[in-house]
């Protein structure tokens, strides 16, 4: 799906790694969040509140989830799943566009 139609845009951006990852949240009519973010090179680690999906949309990272010591390419078109209440390590290559589904 290229397009979501019928949605909120919360208008202030969420801010993370002084300005090297932002994001703008999506607020559905069925109570479901999405964010579309971008995320400039260098190496992050995030926090779960809910599971996620992350759809790389275009770009090239690595990612380690949480119980794993190898990493995982990942590019553009690709996706991973992170379980609810974990860390998660990314290393991002080149400026990575991404979208991120909360999961129940």
């Amino acid at each position: 799906m290229s397009e979501f139609d019928n949605v909120t845009v919360v208008k202030q951006a969420n801010v993370y790694f002084d300005g090297k990852v932002t994001s703008r949240t999506l607020k559905f009519a069925d109570g479901s969040q999405k964010t579309l973010g971008f995320m400039l090179p260098g190496e992050y680690t995030f926090g779960t509140g809910a599971a996620e999906l992350m759809e790389i949309l275009a770009g090239e990272l690595e990612v380690q989830l949480p119980g794993d010591e190898a990493w995982i390419a990942v590019k553009g078109g690709e996706a991973f799943n992170v379980p609810a209440n974990s860390k998660f390590n990314l290393k991002i290559h080149v400026g990575t566009d991404y979208c991120c589904s909360f999961l129940a």
